[in-house]
């Protein structure tokens, strides 16, 4: 009977220790939204509709980008270089670099990311100022939004 006593006083130790270890966990944190979509030009290398998605853990930031244009011919996995700037509304710029695309098909739109940046609490990142830039067998394709990003910027708590 004592062993019986013993487990279930073990049982009710770590069941209450799990339950302050998420009590007192750090909340999760979050970009507000996490999805939004501007109208880009590029250039002689066309233009459209562009869409970035972003994920923050703690000052570490992810963007991922579906471009406004579409690969002239394949692309293998991780053979664009980009880098994604920011205007932050807290001052200057942030920046979002990376090597990372998936491998990409003739015709299909280029996705990059995801690109790594850094973020403090309450940045407001918009893409309206800033530029897209990738860099694909040695040619370079900057594309600007032309105008404010939908739903709004990207806040980061």
């Amino acid at each position: 009977m004592k062993g019986k006593r013993t487990a279930t006083g073990a049982a009710l130790a770590v069941g209450t220790l799990a339950a302050l270890g998420l009590a007192f966990a750090p909340a999760a944190l979050a970009v507000t939204p996490d999805t939004a979509t501007i109208d880009a030009d590029c250039g002689a290398f066309g233009g459209g509709q562009a869409t970035l998605t972003a994920t923050q853990d703690g000052t570490a930031a992810m963007v991922t980008v579906t471009s406004a244009i579409n690969a002239p011919l394949a692309l293998s996995e991780d053979s664009i270089t980009s880098t994604l700037t920011f205007v932050n509304a807290n001052g200057g710029t942030t920046t979002f670099t990376g090597t990372e695309n998936p491998a990409i098909a003739a015709g299909d739109p280029v996705t990059v990311g995801p690109l790594n940046g850094t973020v403090a609490s309450g940045d407001s990142l918009e893409s309206y100022g800033g530029s897209l830039q990738i860099v694909v067998f040695g040619i370079t394709v900057t594309c600007t939004a032309t105008g404010p990003q939908a739903p709004g910027p990207f806040v980061f708590d």
